[in-house]
């Protein structure tokens, strides 16, 4: 009797989360940067909802401005950050994130108001044509990357290629034809290799020494570029050009962990009163290192964060060369 109720438990919690899965993502709109918006179900938490997209459970209450301690209520509507970590607008593969246009939009339009995705890749997940999408069409915009949502891979259709035969088969012919003609006069030109072997042999010596010159400017170049200040630097300097810097703290700064920025150097942070999104210098002012990280939300609200002005990721903190992993100061400018 146990065996029949549990089996039928089973059942009916495996029924209700492919129903979930079921439902379509659609990108919320208005907003400043992209998110999704989801309906609480019974017996969820931060924790389950952030499994389910991929999310840190303390960024979502803190994008959400919620108490982590304090739980959530059924039918409670949240808004889940799209991010770096969690969502991809690059290749084709993952659980496609949809925009309905109210009107009929340009390509271009439906780009500018989502991270810039190209045009192209908007045409080539939703096999469009032309260069405008139709009033309640269902658009790809991107894929969330998450092992509890299911996976697609988008194919794309080959171009035709109709017009390449036709253009390829009058040329044989005519490129054969004008290759007969020249080839008669042969003993005219016959003395003068004669005369231009000696030039053959300084047009060598001349290109020896510019080659030797190409191989140190490559160096220099790749050098200079890694500057170890973090994926957003160009970021804040196109920030700076729209609002100039206004303000520049001395902080108390503690440490989350993170899996991004080992590889990327995309580096973040938390911070109460700046807008997500938000690019903001930190320098090391024990030994002048600098970066260059994100805002992910507000610290407000969370206990373990008291006694604390910022938290930066670990992988932020190691780009500063900092060793102690509670407490430490840094200088903070935006």
């Amino acid at each position: 009797m146990k065996n029949g109720i549990l089996i039928v438990l089973v059942l009916l919690f495996s029924s209700f989360h492919l129903h979930a899965q079921k439902t379509d993502l659609y990108v919320k709109s208005g907003e400043k940067d992209l998110c999704l918006e989801h309906k609480v179900a019974p017996k969820e938490s931060f924790f389950s909802i952030g499994r389910l997209y991929n999310v840190h459970p303390r960024h979502i209450a803190s994008y959400n401005k919620l108490d982590i301690n304090k739980g959530l209520q059924i039918d409670q509507r949240l808004r889940i950050p799209l991010t770096d970590t969690n969502f991809t607008q690059k290749g084709n593969s993952g659980t496609p994130v949809f925009f309905k246009p109210a009107a009929a939009m340009a390509l271009s339009e439906i780009s500018r108001g989502h991270n810039n995705v190209p045009a192209s890749s908007l045409k080539s997940w939703n096999g469009l044509t032309s260069e405008q999408a139709k009033k309640d069409s269902k658009l790809i915009i991107g894929f969330l990357l998450s092992k509890e949502m299911p996976s697609v891979t988008i194919k794309t259709k080959p171009l035709p290629a109709t017009e390449e035969k036709v253009e390829t088969k009058p040329l044989p012919p005519v490129l054969v034809e004008e290759k007969k003609e020249p080839v008669k006069p042969v003993a005219e030109p016959a003395p003068e290799p004669v005369n231009r072997q000696p030039e053959v042999v300084k047009q060598q010596e001349v290109r020896q020494p510019e080659k030797k010159e190409e191989k140190p400017v490559v160096q220099t170049v790749s050098t200079s570029g890694d500057n170890g200040q973090g994926y957003f630097k160009v970021s804040f300097d196109q920030q700076v050009k729209k609002s100039p810097v206004s303000k520049e703290e001395t902080v108390t700064s503690g440490i989350f962990k993170t899996a991004s920025g080992w590889q990327d150097q995309k580096y973040y942070m938390l911070i109460d009163g700046v807008a997500p999104g938000t690019i903001i210098r930190i320098s090391n002012p024990s030994n002048t290192r600098v970066i260059f990280a994100k805002v992910l939300g507000e610290m407000n609200g969370i206990r373990q964060n008291e006694g604390y002005n910022i938290r930066i990721s670990n992988a932020a903190a190691s780009a500063l060369a900092i060793t102690d992993t509670e407490k430490f100061i840094v200088k903070i400018t935006y």
